[in-house]
């Protein structure tokens, strides 16, 4: 009873992962029978979880939307507040590390399986949302994050509304193969069909994503993996500033401090050294602000000029009024 019991979470962990699974490679993932695969789907059913099974060549099975969210059981309003909750956290950029890729899944798995009156509450509620002006930075529409996300789960290939660096807007064909967060934005890796060529472009800048309802057979990455594909696009473009530091600290401190914000290299007598491209001194100055520990060798001169400049203002600032 025990193992038919984890086999069934296991199906249901699986199930929420892709939207359709073919039947063979979904019973070899279970090591199991497609004979035991279907009672283990009727066991699904029988819990309350939509499961359809898919005819033809590639026939299996998918979660299917239209039910509630066993075994959470929540209500209509707990599951909208729930939704809401995960795309801020999925689309923020300033929020405790390592957050918003988690919150990111959770969404997709929530959405998966939400009823079409409660998908449009939450599409409701987001559109009447507003930003306020001082918001620090703004990250990726919440509902093109998640379809991009779920194009890259799923291998299908989208349309995609974008704007480039230089405010050019073009409508783009592509096939999703990896979305990273790096630093304070989200990347998604692309093969651009119109180009032929594989590009990487920033969420933030697509207006629009559209699933085209084709599906396509992965290729193989220009890379170990989408993390280093993005990191290599990003250190390859020119950028405005290029930031080196030694931080007098050891790389596990630095990284637990900085987050995304730069990289991290180790270094000789437990210091490190930082690298950072950026457009803005600004956030090269915050960095090392947030580092919490002394900095030496700062690289390039003009952010030495503007943190000389930050450290005026600051002590101005501390300085009691007379």
């Amino acid at each position: 009873m025990a193992n038919t019991s984890s086999r069934t979470l296991r199906l249901l962990s699986l199930m929420q992962a892709r939207r359709h699974w073919p039947g063979g490679e979904l019973a070899a993932r279970l090591g199991t029978s497609v004979r035991t695969l279907r009672r283990d789907v009727d066991r699904l059913r029988e819990l309350g979880y939509p499961v359809d099974a898919v005819s033809g060549p590639d026939g299996g099975y998918r979660l299917a939307a239209g039910a509630s969210l066993p075994p959470l059981a929540l209500d209509d309003e707990e599951a909208v507040a729930l939704a809401v909750a995960l795309q801020s956290a999925a689309s923020t950029t300033e929020g405790a590390d390592g957050a918003a890729e988690p919150a990111l899944r959770a969404l997709g798995k929530v959405v998966q399986v939400m009823p079409p009156r409660l998908r449009r509450r939450v599409e409701a509620l987001q559109a009447a949302s507003v930003r306020a002006p001082w918001a620090v930075v703004a990250g990726p529409d919440p509902a093109v994050l998640l379809v991009v996300a779920q194009a890259c789960r799923d291998a299908e290939r989208l349309a995609l509304a974008y704007t480039a660096a230089d405010g050019a807007q073009t409508e783009r064909s592509v096939e999703p193969h990896g979305l990273v967060r790096l630093g304070r934005r989200w990347y998604v890796v692309v093969w651009d069909l119109g180009r032929g060529a594989w590009r990487t472009l920033r969420v933030d800048r697509v207006g629009s994503a559209t699933a085209r309802g084709g599906r396509f057979r992965p290729r193989e990455l220009p890379g170990p993996d989408a993390a280093a594909v993005v990191e290599r696009s990003i250190r390859s473009a020119p950028a405005a500033h290029d930031v080196t530091a030694v931080l007098h600290c050891s790389a596990a401190d630095a990284r637990s401090r900085l987050g995304g914000w730069a990289h991290v290299e180790e270094d000789d007598d437990g210091r490190c050294r930082l690298l950072m491209s950026t457009e803005d001194l600004d956030w090269a100055a915050f960095a090392l602000a947030r580092a919490r520990c002394a900095v030496s060798d700062v690289e390039p001169a003009a952010l030495r000029s503007h943190l000389a400049a930050w450290s005026t203002r600051l002590a101005a600032a501390a300085t009691p009024s007379s």
